[in-house]
């Protein structure tokens, strides 16, 4: 997520709704598959622990020598005990969220006039980024090429009204803001995680490894009993040409993957590589800082026009998703790191939650 893509919705909006609705025709990718992992109960405050792994904390050296500069230096961090869901927050789990709250969710609400008053009242619909592709790779420095800002894109239409969530209960929730999964995370007892339990529990045990499952890269890793050279996918990431096409090697092309389609790493966590990213509660630093401050409480929104660092910091996000590519975004390990805005939905960002012991 780089400088220009925070300016994306500040461009497109200037443009005008009325020119990104001429854009929104996007196309919804339907997964492989509908499902990995056999159907589970939806989120639940009276059973608030239920679908997590509990994880006994200890010292371990956060971040790496950097692939990217904000990922290093790596320094030692102790996380105490906690328990974190095994799957990323699913649209079952965050449905029955909004059907016992109301809740409603950031791309689903007007920008405030009173914080941008400059916007027309078209300007100011509900809107999020939703990702379209591009034709060819002739300017990988302008990411408006690949993003749109469309019109009625939310968590029950990720792709704009067009699209749906029906039958698609068990993929990842997306389009959420980082508000809306601090408040889901409340509604459960949870919070969400900070940026070193996040990379702690990604690591699975391998704290010294590139990957979440080993050193291999994610097409290449080879499982145990599995013949020589017959490596299989261990995350949804993006092969091929990136922005132009994704194969779809590891089953799902161009778009997420439901929760739990690959191995989970060494600690029985899914997901913690590619597919989607996720929220974590830090306030962004771009150099990995072990006094970073990490983020509490809520806080008056961000405007998807605003300039990067209005209002609320931007948050961490990790674990990459499968727009992540070894040629360009390389962001699907689990030092890896970039930020968010904290109202700015995408559909390529969902969380987990935790729960301190």
């Amino acid at each position: 997520m780089s400088r220009k893509l925070r300016l994306l919705a500040v461009v497109l909006i200037a443009l005008g709704l009325s020119a990104c609705e001429r854009l929104s025709r996007v196309r919804q990718p339907i997964p492989a598959r509908t499902a990995c992992l056999p159907p589970t109960a939806p989120a639940d405050p009276a059973d608030p622990t239920a679908g997590m792994v509990r994880l006994p904390g200890g010292v371990f050296s956060q971040g790496a020598r950097p692939e990217r500069p904000e990922e290093g230096p790596p320094h030692p961090v102790t996380v105490g005990a906690f328990l974190i869901d095994r799957t990323d927050v699913t649209n079952a789990d965050f449905a029955r969220f909004v059907a016992a709250t109301g809740y409603v969710t950031e791309a689903e609400r007007p920008l405030d006039p009173r914080l941008y008053p400059g916007l027309t009242g078209d300007q100011r619909h509900p809107a999020s980024l939703v990702f379209v592709g591009a034709k060819d790779r002739s300017d990988l420095s302008d990411p408006s090429r690949w993003w749109r800002l469309v019109p009625g894109a939310d968590w029950r239409h990720p792709y704009g009204l067009g699209s749906s969530i029906r039958g698609l209960e068990a993929m990842p929730v997306v389009q959420i803001a980082y508000a809306d999964a601090l408040a889901y995370a409340r509604w459960l007892g949870h919070d969400l995680p900070t940026e070193a339990e996040w990379e702690y529990a990604a690591r699975g045990g391998l704290m010294q490894s590139r990957f979440a499952w080993g050193d291999e890269p994610p097409g290449q890793t080879q499982a145990k009993g599995e013949a020589q050279g017959t490596g299989r996918p261990r995350a949804n990431t993006w092969q091929g040409v990136f922005p132009v096409a994704d194969r779809g090697d590891d089953g799902f092309k161009g778009g997420a993957s439901p929760v739990g389609c690959f191995p989970a790493n060494g600690f029985g966590l899914y997901d913690m590589a590619g597919n989607v990213w996720q929220w974590t509660r830090d306030v962004y630093d771009p150099a990995l800082s072990a006094s970073a401050p990490a983020a509490e409480g809520g806080a008056p929104p961000l405007s998807r026009a605003g300039p990067p660092g209005a209002g609320r910091p931007r948050r961490v996000i990790k674990g990459g998703s499968y727009l992540c590519s070894d040629d360009f975004c390389y962001r699907y390990r689990p030092a890896a790191r970039t930020d968010g805005p904290p109202d700015g939905g995408a559909t390529h960002i969902g969380f987990r939650t935790v729960l301190r012991l």
